[in-house]
């Protein structure tokens, strides 16, 4: 954990951006579009949403591994809540979780208990508004930005 910390504040540093693109999560017919920034390099996924204020309702991050992990995220200085959905190569999801903000140190990890991929962070509470469930599908222009 002290490693995504210190890769966290050392991209913070390096000014970091992130490539920014599209996705959608669909499930029961119905069809949702993201706008997304791309953590598809470890710096990027250690970075991931910190010291974020705010997010926009139909905005996320994205999180692309070029091998299978069932590692867990935290939420160290991230400010807003959010759900993350966990999804395989082909873009199944596999599990939905909520995170809280992390107040004070340890930081919980949120493990999915689950071998995944992808995972797409969102404000929290945006799959069950929509009511997606484990089994949705993501797709769209962000996922050819997988890293190989």
């Amino acid at each position: 954990m002290a490693l995504w910390l210190a890769l966290g504040l050392w991209a913070l540093g390096q000014g970091l951006s992130f490539p920014k693109s599209t996705l959608f999560v669909e499930q029961g017919g119905k069809r949702y579009l993201l706008r997304v920034e791309v953590a598809d390099t470890s710096e990027r996924q250690a970075q991931g949403l910190m010291f974020r204020k705010s997010l926009g309702e139909d905005e996320g991050m994205v999180f692309l591994f070029p091998t299978p992990t069932a590692g867990g995220f935290w939420m160290k200085n991230t400010l807003i809540p959010l759900s993350i959905a966990f999804f395989d190569r082909q873009g199944q999801i596999l599990r939905i979780l909520d995170m809280e903000p992390c107040r004070k140190d340890p930081c919980p990890v949120y493990y999915p208990g689950v071998v995944y991929q992808g995972a797409l962070e969102v404000n929290q509470g945006w799959f069950q508004r929509r009511g997606l469930t484990p089994g949705a599908r993501v797709g769209g222009e962000a996922l050819k930005l997988w890293p190989k």
